[in-house]
């Protein structure tokens, strides 16, 4: 299989290309450099500039790329990149694909949890309809930018991801720190819900919804295990064998991270890949027990 990945120098992206290359694909990784080389192909999305003829003859394209929403506070501009670099960027690809001689059959996009907002306990599978917040309103603009790829007849999948689990980067290898020093603890209350999967599930989440056809449209890619950030905690206290008894009181995670911190941090949102379930997909790690120790004792 012909493959493009934009994001393909990002956490999920390097690990996906990896993968494809393992099982004997061939890989175009769309880069924003001024020349994408013999492999790669370039793209600038602000410029709407791209390498189109190198996107022909492709089977399928996984869409990645987007400003990283963890780094620093959420200002007016920090916002505009968000929406921007996931908005207008997926129209462009979108929009690029269907103007092909041989477009792709399929289109895997990535979303986010986040269009889901803070829904307490509630169960949140595929069906639920979507927040209104920023995160929520960005989620569903992202996914409506692939549309005209849809109506053009490419099969688009929009993948809807929890926090990624990885000691390469995210959440976990930010948080691991603190924790080896003893200085971890629940965030507010620690009865919000984190709705996660391992970089290496999520990898695999994109390789099934490649080798299969009967996936389209939203698919949460979350493990089917959520936990509470105080169950988190202690799983990760465990495996490190670190005290856990540091909390940060909501208060203080919105003056540290301000609209970041209330949305990615103390937001509690309990999600279910139930799609994936009903395709068959076999999760390598889904309780986090296992999952941290998978990803932090392992040799």
């Amino acid at each position: 299989m012909k493959v493009a990945v934009s994001g393909a120098s990002g956490l999920v992206g390097s690990a996906l290309l990896k993968k494809l290359k393992v099982d004997q694909h061939e890989v175009v990784p769309l880069v924003r450099d001024t020349a994408g080389g013999a492999d790669g192909a370039s793209w600038d999305p602000d410029g709407g500039a791209i390498e189109s003829e190198k996107l022909e003859g492709l089977q399928a394209v996984v869409h990645l790329a987007g400003e990283n929403i963890a780094t620093g506070r959420w200002t007016a501009e920090k916002k505009r990149k968000i929406r921007d670099s996931r908005v207008r960027g997926t129209t462009f690809l979108s929009e690029t694909l269907t103007q092909l001689q041989q477009p792709p059959a399929t289109l895997i996009a990535a979303s986010a949890i986040g269009v889901y907002g803070n829904r307490g306990d509630e169960l949140c599978d595929e069906t639920t309809p979507a927040a209104e917040d920023f995160l929520a309103d960005v989620c569903r603009e992202w996914e409506a930018s692939t549309r005209v790829a849809q109506e053009a007849g490419i099969r688009v999948v929009n993948l809807r991801i929890g926090v990624v689990l990885s000691t390469e980067g995210g959440a976990l290898a930010k948080m691991l720190f603190p924790f080896k020093m003893g200085g971890g603890g629940r965030v507010g209350s620690g009865q919000q819900i984190w709705s996660w999967i391992t970089l290496d599930d999520l990898v695999g989440v994109v390789m099934h919804c490649l080798d299969g056809d009967s996936l389209a449209g939203p698919v949460n890619a979350v493990s089917p295990n959520s936990v509470t950030n105080a169950e988190f905690t202690k799983a990760l206290g465990k495996t490190l064998r670190r005290p856990t008894l540091l909390p940060m009181p909501a208060f203080l995670a919105r003056l540290l991270f301000g609209e970041m911190g209330e949305m990615l941090i103390l937001s509690s949102t309990h999600v279910l890949p139930r799609k994936l379930e009903q395709t068959g997909y076999q999760f390598q790690h889904p309780d986090i027990h296992l999952a941290l120790e998978h990803l932090l004792l392992r040799t």
